[in-house]
């Protein structure tokens, strides 16, 4: 018996329309969904997905370790369900009642490059039930730029561009044909109808090849190029002024020798510290606005000048914020820009104008500036290049579709503030992951091997490799041998779950039901709630991480948290707030659509969701935290002679992260690591392509094949990262080997995986 069964693929965050075949039970074909808001296109991963699903490779009964951590053979014993979740609740509670929760750590894989999205928010919940702060989240490396770090800027994320409007579309370091195939699909069209595209990657790739634009920016030069562009467009009169007259806190002064904003309270004896001040030009002093709602009192206050306030203390000289940002702007005027960025100072002046004549104007950035050392005062950057446009939350540039509403079941109002405060990082980071409660696997590692803060002895990880998807530290492999007591739940063993005490089989998306209110990319998708059936039994005895954190909740003696482990009953209560019964979903495996509108500006109703109610330029917030309150980088990497290239990793569409190496189809579309490199640079070193080279940094050496790219710098080379199969000569193919774990972004902890330095060799003789 064959069925056809409409659904989406969960694999990453595009979330693409698909149909299952499903024959005589097993899936056997997965195609695109042309009906589905998100379903135009289905990447090569979905296509291959019957592979994977069928694998014999595959995870199927849970196991328990028998031999001591490092032995080449764990000596794994298939036990029971009953078993493996009574030994990892005992251990649980054994654990808190000796050395509180916060000994135990949870880990969860990414939601955007895995199925785990399906259960993302139990996992956290089941966390901070339980009482820990600390879940490994590599949040820092991947949403947290594009999703936290602009609440610094203007209280949300960065959004969503909204392509059938838009007049010009900034991609930056964001190639979707790889990433999110919908985005993609929106892109194409909206340049079929004639709007202009920018790319700036320092990969000619996707989408770049059909730009009005390219940048081929330096890696890791990012913030200073969105600087460069800012400083034309302020140079030009370029940008609204209006907007940021009146809805930033542009004009707000600020005392020029302090860097302090300035406030009634500085004034006044019985002034309010809330109350900022702006320069009126006409009547030539300064005039308080209280909040955004309060903006107009002056009809023009000043965004340029020096202007003397009298202050209790006595007179002091001020500046407005702007004053200030056009002259940290000025420092990255074009021509000075060229040797940090490589990029001419007449193309910053081109694409300025692009910009200023073909709004409005929309962008997206991700992992491309997520990754470096910079990260978040690149993200501010950008953040700011953006608000000059005037086109955040209006039609045609990046907005906030309305989605279905759903309930919030992520629990961090369980956690105890004080037990929050001992968030793994969160002492050193206070504005980063670690007031979600993310912690990062260095922070991990130490706090194993070296008790610091206070020592962690479990982790319990759902998903996952960050052996290999985190740069090591040299308490890595310690710290996994060291834990007293490790669980790992999974669709296939990995090298980082090779080390657990439990492995737990995980389902499979097409072997249970997933929840996903809204796909993104445009109104007509955010209107899509869809309940993806499970089109296949699961295999084995494999289940679904939802049913493994509901099964343990109730054996921790949190069920009263968990619906008392009825996941129906939990999903009725998730949808409450969106008046759409579960049976109505269950019915409609294609969805629903809500036919949700779009309201815009809504800023001008209840300001923005900031300490002073405006988009902040200046950031109090940073400042306070001891961060700089406007984007500010560290100095240029000193050239070292013995690596004098720029490495670089980006994404194929034939893997995600350390996945699908597995699966034959891919394999043979990729077989071995690659490494892109410009041919004249290979031919320095006598590289031919296809050969093998050896890559090496200061932390570490890999192999890969070389690939010619001309669209690379001459001291630019791109690798791959999530190879992981070793070699004879035991040197592994493992890209995050070759990064300094200890270069990291201050605010966040974002690892520096997409700018470092290297040398690169060829490998004569034969290579296996």
């Amino acid at each position: 018996m064959e069925q056809r069964i409409s659904g989406y693929c969960a694999l990453c965050i595009s979330r693409c329309g698909c149909i299952s075949t499903v024959r005589d039970g097993e899936l056997v074909a997965v195609e695109p969904d042309p009906s589905h808001p998100t379903g135009a296109h289905l990447c090569i991963k979905g296509r291959t997905a019957p592979e994977w699903v069928n694998s014999a490779d595959r995870l199927l009964t849970p196991l328990k370790r028998t031999r001591e951590k490092g032995a080449a053979d764990p000596g794994w014993q298939p036990i029971s369900w009953d078993e493996a979740l009574e030994t990892v609740a005992v251990r649980l509670q054994q654990l808190a009642a000796s050395d509180g929760p916060e000994s135990v750590a949870f880990s969860v894989t990414t939601p955007s490059g895995t199925g785990i999205a399906d259960s993302f928010q139990w996992i956290n919940r089941l966390a901070h039930a339980y009482g820990s702060p600390n879940t490994v989240f590599a949040t820092e490396n991947c949403n947290w730029h594009k999703d936290f770090t602009p609440m610094q800027t203007w209280g949300g994320g960065i959004g969503m561009p909204d392509y059938e409007q838009t007049g010009c579309i900034l991609l930056w370091g964001f190639n979707p044909t790889t990433s999110w195939l919908a985005q993609a699909h929106l892109v194409n069209k909206a340049k079929r109808r004639g709007a202009k595209l920018v790319v700036i990657d320092c990969r000619q790739a996707g989408l770049a090849s059909m730009a009005d634009q390219w940048l081929r920016v330096k890696p890791g030069a990012d913030g200073p190029l969105a600087m460069s562009l800012a400083h034309v467009l302020i140079e030009k009169g370029w940008f609204d002024q209006a907007f940021i007259r009146h809805w930033s806190n542009a004009p707000f002064l600020l005392r020029e020798e302090t860097g302090q904003l300035l406030t009634m309270a500085d004034i006044k004896a019985d002034g309010s510290d809330r109350q900022y001040l702006v320069w009126d030009p006409v009547a030539a002093c300064p005039l308080a606005v209280a909040d955004a709602q309060a903006a107009g009192r002056s009809d023009s206050p000043a965004l340029f000048g020096r202007y003397p306030v009298n202050t209790l203390q006595g007179e002091v000289t001020c500046v407005p914020v702007f004053q200030r940002y056009a002259e940290r702007c000025r420092e990255y005027a074009p021509g000075v820009q060229e040797a940090l960025t490589g990029i001419d100072a007449e193309q910053v002046y081109q694409v300025a104008r692009l910009l200023h004549e073909n709004g409005p104007v929309s962008y997206f950035t991700w992992t491309g500036t997520a990754q470096q050392p910079d990260a978040s005062q690149t993200s501010r950057a950008i953040s700011l290049l953006y608000a000059l446009t005037g086109d955040l939350d209006a039609p045609g540039g990046n907005v906030f579709f309305t989605k279905p509403a759903l309930a919030n079941f992520f629990g961090l109002d369980l956690l105890d503030p004080a037990q929050r405060q001992k968030s793994l990082g969160f002492r050193e980071r206070p504005l980063g992951p670690g007031r979600m409660g993310w912690i990062t696997s260095t922070d991990l590692y130490r706090a194993v091997v070296e008790r610091e803060p206070y020592p962690v002895k479990a982790l319990v990880s759902f998903g996952g490799n960050p052996q290999l998807t985190k740069p090591p530290t040299v308490h890595t492999e310690a710290a996994l041998k060291q834990l007293d007591f490790y669980v790992h739940a999974d669709l296939f063993m990995n090298p980082t779950a090779a080390y657990a005490d439990i492995v737990l089989p995980v389902a499979s998306p097409w072997e249970r039901s997933g929840l996903y209110p809204g796909f993104q990319v445009s109104q007509q998708a955010e209107s899509r709630l869809q309940l993806r059936p499970a089109v296949i039994a699961p295999r084995g005895e494999s289940r679904s991480d939802s049913w493994i954190v509901f099964q343990l909740a109730d054996r921790l003696g949190l069920g009263a948290h968990f619906f008392d482990g009825d996941q129906r009953q939990a999903l009725q209560q998730l949808l409450e707030p969106s008046g759409v019964a579960l049976d109505a979903l269950e019915s409609q495996p294609s969805g629903i659509d809500l036919e949700l509108k779009t309201v815009f500006h809504k800023y001008r109703q209840q300001g923005f969701a900031t300490s002073c109610g405006r988009l902040e330029l200046f950031s109090a917030s940073l400042q306070a935290a001891g961060y700089d309150p406007l984007p500010g980088f560290m100095p240029a990497s000193v050239p070292d002679a013995d690596f004098p290239l720029q490495l670089t990793s980006a994404k194929w569409v034939q893997y995600c992260h350390s996945q699908q190496r597995q699966v034959p189809s891919l394999r043979k579309r990729m077989p071995d690591p690659l490494v892109e490199l410009h041919p004249d640079t290979a031919r320095t070193q006598q590289i031919a392509e296809g050969d093998w080279v050896m890559i090496h940094t200061r932390q570490g050496a890999i192999r890969a094949r070389a690939k010619f790219n001309r669209s690379l710098a001459l001291d630019v080379v791109c690798a791959q990262y999530g190879w992981w199969q070793p070699d004879d000569e035991g040197t592994g193919r493992h890209y995050n080997g070759l990064i300094d774990a200890a270069a990291i972004d201050p605010l966040s902890g974002s690892n520096s995986l997409r700018k470092s330095q290297c040398r690169i060799q060829r490998l004569t003789g034969e290579i296996r």
